[in-house]
């Protein structure tokens, strides 16, 4: 028996359904982990990850105190050198943080779950003991967004999926994958492997 629960990592590409599959997660009372949204927490709250955010980028990238997204998406959209400096600043942040995440949650569960889009494509899974992907069809997940971000058009999701890691080569890299086509029931896909995890 380790000395820590086992560190459990969801991913997937945009679309795929990884909130759905970790909200089931939290329903069965297993803690998860948002990295990306403790990525949108940290650099406001990280004093130092916002400083070096503004040495990188340029004073725009904060407005009144407030993470400027757009003007930040703008210039990482249209460069991989520039999106692979702003992963460079944040992850680590990211990694720090669920470190002391997972010491939080002392030893009384049986696994963590870790859920991240970049997971695989950023070095975020070197820690993680099991990594699943959750997958989905190409149309299905660009449908999911443009209903989910009515300011998404489809060129847009498009781009963004061209930019991640292929869902195949996700599922080559991972321990297992979850399907979330709406073909297959998910819950029992999901309390399946809770129990395997125990």
């Amino acid at each position: 028996m380790p000395n820590r629960p086992l560190l459990i990592g969801i991913t997937g590409g945009i679309g795929s359904g990884k909130s759905t599959v970790c909200h089931i997660f939290e329903v069965l009372g297993v803690p998860v982990y948002s990295a990306d949204e403790r990525a949108k927490a940290l650099v406001h709250e990280n004093e130092s990850l916002k400083e070096n955010i503004i040495q990188c980028f340029g004073e725009e990238s904060f407005l009144n105190g407030q993470y400027n997204r757009p003007y930040i998406s703008t210039i990482v959209f249209q460069s991989p050198e520039r999106l692979a400096q702003l992963n460079a600043l944040i992850h680590p942040a990211v990694a720090l943080d669920f470190e002391r995440w997972v010491i939080s949650q002392g030893v009384n569960y049986a696994y963590l779950v870790k859920e991240a889009a970049l997971l695989l494509d950023t070095g975020q899974a070197a820690n993680l003991d099991k990594i699943f992907t959750v997958t989905a069809p190409e149309t299905v997940r660009i449908q999911r967004v443009i209903t989910r971000d009515i300011n998404r058009s489809t060129d847009e999701v498009k781009a963004i999926i061209a930019r991640q890691m292929p869902e195949k080569e996700q599922i080559e890299k991972s321990n297992g994958s979850i399907d979330n086509s709406g073909l297959v029931l998910l819950i029992p896909q999901v309390v399946a492997l809770h129990y395997s995890l125990q």
